[in-house]
């Protein structure tokens, strides 16, 4: 078990004395060293070979209804346009898998030449290249979008 301290400082008056003193309280808390399988990530090795990535690819786009090659996580995007596309999605309130192309350099690449697309962010939906930021944007404000993800 690995163990983590919380420390809290608490300032004590005492009024007999009309001084101030510090008083700290140690909390201990205990974590796991695994987690439940359920909750654990789940990662797919990566090819080394550009041939093998763009079969990855072409698997994680046929096997998610909506894809997202982004850069970073949808909590924590690293470019303002795949963080703009996140919280299209999120508005709509669709699940949606991510892949952090930051992460990844291959794939970086790989989707660029799977789409011929130059950039990043790319959304797939039903194994459909849909487009990046200024495509995703304006099919949103259109209503197409939302429509399409009905469907």
């Amino acid at each position: 078990m690995l163990s983590s301290v919380f420390r809290r400082n608490k300032l004590l008056i005492n009024s007999n004395l009309n001084k101030i003193t510090s008083c700290q309280y140690v909390y201990h808390r205990k974590f796991s060293d695994e987690s439940h399988p359920d909750f654990q990530p789940k990662k797919t090795a990566i090819p080394t070979g550009m041939e093998d990535v763009l079969k990855l690819i072409d698997e994680q786009v046929k096997t998610n209804n909506i894809m997202l090659y982004m850069k970073g996580t949808p909590s924590k995007p690293q470019c303002g346009f795949s963080g703009q596309v996140v919280r299209i999605l999120n508005a709509i309130g669709v699940s949606f898998s991510t892949v952090n192309v930051m992460e990844f350099p291959l794939i970086r690449e790989g989707i660029k030449e799977y789409s011929e697309w130059p950039t990043i962010p790319q959304l797939y939906i039903d194994g459909e290249f849909i487009g990046g930021c200024d495509i995703v944007s304006d099919m949103f404000k259109d209503g197409d979008l939302v429509t399409m993800l009905e469907d």
